[in-house]
């Protein structure tokens, strides 16, 4: 029954398909010939003259998306991933039909260029278009309780769960559960989620049979991994689908994803999000915005130098060790707010309100953030972002490290002038736990527009703040 209901989808897709292909060359001819956008100069030949290709064309077309996997069942596919692919598929189906075309009836047929062209835009555009109207029409359709495909799902613990409630949540993939297996037969006739614990781990092959399932997956524990090979081989006689869901959530930290290698999946646990273009392009936001910022504060700057000097004995500027991308260390340059001597009886300490050795000038600096305008030459540097986790001191992060978890993942990304954590009101002396989460939270989403945003609100909220002290 699996069988036949995917070849009744391979077919619908492969006749929708057909009629998208054959309209779009039709279509190509009208524009060239009938419509003439480009004027037309060797006459016009008659559309039976190339239409007499159809056949070759739909040869081609139906071979390279077949051996693109563009129609195998994909309830779950994601639309842009469907589009991206069919791109793909398109072009060198394009450029099969062009080679053999002009090579085998170049002299027969004279075909127009101007007109593969437009064929070639139409057929990838018509093609797309089709595939996701198709395709909303069939989540619909699921939706609406047809077209459903069961599942046994072996395990119930939080993995199982999880996978339960994904599929509940997206009713549009058709993936209704009819039960679960468990490891523990105390627990068989419970329920989870509405679906009932059928039996135990061992009895899949049985249960698979006795409930008509279309699709086992199995959702074991990391520490039941040994037994899987086993379980999987007990199915391997019945016709149904068979999925495994890793249990690597718990070792996921920051924009995990599976790639393809050569055929073999690749899990990424953890990857940065800056890479290539991207990477270039905060880059050059940074060294533009740097210079602006040092166009506008610098008359500014020169008079908080200035009164740095005359209002306490000591260097204008102070020089801190700070830890920054991939964990390297650099010295962040500050104008100074506090006495020359300030950690000399003390160490390195946290700057409190009403802190004893900030000078009078250096607190109002400290409030409205002033103090920080000379890491603008860090960022001209590379040592720095605008935008990104606040760096911190060596001295504190060896501690904090050892405390909160996964807070070195915070240097995954360039430290920054302000970050997510600051516009959110966590600066200072204030809860490193709540500032790592906002810290992974901008490396977990990380975008341009999300680093335009922050800025927008530095400039809005940044500038005093009842925590810089």
């Amino acid at each position: 029954m699996l069988k036949e209901h995917r070849q009744f989808f391979a077919a619908l897709f492969a006749v929708t398909d057909l009629v998208v292909i054959g309209l779009a060359w039709a279509l190509a001819w009208v524009l060239r010939f009938n419509l003439e956008l480009v004027p037309v100069t060797k006459g016009v030949p008659a559309l039976g003259h190339y239409l007499v290709l159809l056949p070759v064309i739909f040869g081609i077309w139906w071979l390279v998306l077949r051996a693109n996997g563009l129609y195998e069942p994909g309830r779950g596919r994601e639309i842009l991933a469907e589009s991206r692919a069919l791109v793909r598929a398109s072009s060198l189906a394009m450029l099969i039909f062009t080679a053999v075309s002009f090579l085998g009836f170049e002299k027969a047929y004279s075909l127009s260029r101007l007109m593969m062209v437009y064929f070639w835009g139409l057929v990838t555009a018509g093609l797309v278009v089709e595939r996701v109207l198709v395709r909303e029409v069939l989540r619909e359709v699921r939706r609406r309780g047809f077209n459903l495909r069961r599942v046994l799902i072996v395990g119930d613990g939080d993995l199982g769960r999880a996978v339960a409630e994904r599929l509940s949540a997206h009713p549009e993939h058709g993936l209704k559960v009819r039960g679960f297996l468990t490891d523990d037969a105390t627990r068989v006739g419970r329920t989870i989620s509405g679906a009932p614990i059928l039996g135990v781990w061992d009895d899949v092959a049985t249960m698979a049979g006795s409930v008509a399932v279309d699709q086992v997956v199995f959702a074991l524990p990391f520490e039941a991994m040994p037994r899987l090979e086993k379980l999987i081989a007990s199915v391997d006689d019945l016709a149904l689908d068979v999925r495994v869901v890793p249990d690597v959530e718990r070792f996921v930290s920051l924009r995990s994803r599976i790639d393809d290698l050569d055929g073999m999946a690749l899990i990424t646990l953890r990857a940065t999000p800056l890479l290539g273009w991207s990477r270039l392009i905060k880059r050059g936001m940074d060294v533009a915005g740097a210079l602006l910022a040092l166009g506008i504060f610098g008359p500014v700057m020169g008079l908080i130098a200035l009164a740095v000097k005359l209002g306490s004995p000591g260097p204008v500027f102070y020089r801190q060790e700070r830890m920054g991308l991939d964990g390297r260390v650099f010295t962040v340059c500050k104008f100074r707010t506090m006495r020359s001597d300030a950690e000399s009886a003390t160490g390195p300490v946290w700057a409190t309100a009403d802190d004893a050795r900030t000078t009078v000038f250096g607190r109002l600096l400290r409030r409205l953030s002033l103090d920080e305008l000379p890491q603008l030459f860090n960022v001209l540097r590379g040592e720095m972002s605008l935008v990104g986790p606040r760096p911190e001191r060596p001295v504190f992060i060896q501690e904090f490290r050892t405390r909160i978890p996964r807070y070195m993942l915070r240097h995954m990304v360039q430290a920054g002038m302000t970050g997510w954590a600051q516009v959110h009101g966590w600066r200072g002396n204030t809860s490193i736990e709540s500032r790592i989460e906002y810290d992974l939270e901008y490396v977990q989403n990380w975008s341009l527009l999300l680093d335009l945003k922050i800025l927008g609100l530095t400039i809005v909220r940044g500038f005093s703040n009842r925590n810089a002290y």
